[in-house]
């Protein structure tokens, strides 16, 4: 919806994402990705920010949508990483938000282990300085493993390093709950990844339709829900669909199932959750 295609405008405006958010989806806040920021110069991330905030929706992260190379043994590459975040960290802070998350494209041996902590070093400063938290977005790699990843947290150091854990991701190691259990508790937000939706028969539900019901496939989020509420975790769950169809259908069933997890609707105080795109 935000992106061009085949010559077409988008159907959304960048400016109007956070009212879109809010009035259409019912979320309380916005993560936005680097790759929709191409070519904004400052007053551009400023004008997103006014109207977050007067869309009572604020810019909450900022993910780097790229793999970051801080484990490559070519010094440029990797130099070239560290300016590229030390950049996100501070359109992270011109936006508003909170955080800013990243990727690391690195072989999982010690000798890569102590280059991207110490590469990773100088960012952490920087972001420490604008009140920024800096988030590891677990990938394959160096940090496929949840012990590695909390391994690197400690070696970088800093009050303000921590995670950003991802449900499909956890789904896919072997113990999905234990996963989100270790990483969650580094966690500034939780990427409440969603794929794909389906009726009781096993068929897609028509967009149209929003009263049928559904179930989450290929993974049960309710467990992934659970785990990280298991381990005291209050901080916003962000929602990314990735399935076919509808976005906004699929945001907003995304949206009910997440909701459903933690009961009925109404049994909930209007505080208790704090759920974002």
């Amino acid at each position: 919806m935000l992106t061009a295609s085949r010559g077409k405008k988008p159907k959304l405006d960048l400016l109007d994402l956070p009212s879109y958010a809010r009035e259409t989806l019912g979320l309380a806040g916005i993560n936005l990705s680097t790759d929709l920021l191409a070519g904004a110069d400052r007053s551009r991330l400023e004008a997103v920010r006014e109207r977050a905030d007067r869309s009572s929706c604020a810019c909450l992260l900022l993910v780097e949508a790229d793999l970051q190379p801080f484990g490559a043994a070519n010094e440029k590459s990797s130099s070239g990483a560290g300016e590229r975040m030390l950049r996100v960290v501070e359109a992270a802070h011109i936006l508003g938000c909170s955080a800013a998350a990243v990727r690391i494209e690195a072989n999982d041996d010690d000798a890569t282990f102590m280059k991207v902590a110490t590469r990773l070093k100088p960012i952490m400063e920087r972001a420490e300085k604008l009140d920024i938290n800096l988030l590891i977005s677990p990938t394959k790699g160096l940090t496929g493993r949840p012990e590695r990843v909390t391994e690197l947290l400690k070696k970088v150091g800093g009050f303000r390093i921590g995670t950003y854990p991802d449900f499909q991701t956890a789904s896919e190691s072997k113990d999905p709950a234990a996963y989100m259990q270790r990483l969650t508790p580094y966690a500034t937000a939780v990427s409440a990844s969603t794929a794909k939706f389906v009726t009781s028969a096993g068929a897609e539900p028509g967009d149209e339709d929003l009263d049928t019901p559904v179930k989450h496939q290929p993974y049960d989020l309710k467990p992934l829900v659970d785990a990280v509420v298991s381990v005291g975790y209050d901080g916003p769950l962000a929602l990314d669909y990735r399935g076919g169809g509808d976005v906004t259908m699929g945001l907003i069933r995304s949206r009910d199932a997440i909701m459903a997890t933690f009961g009925e609707p109404e049994d909930l105080e209007d505080d208790e959750l704090d759920i974002e795109e």
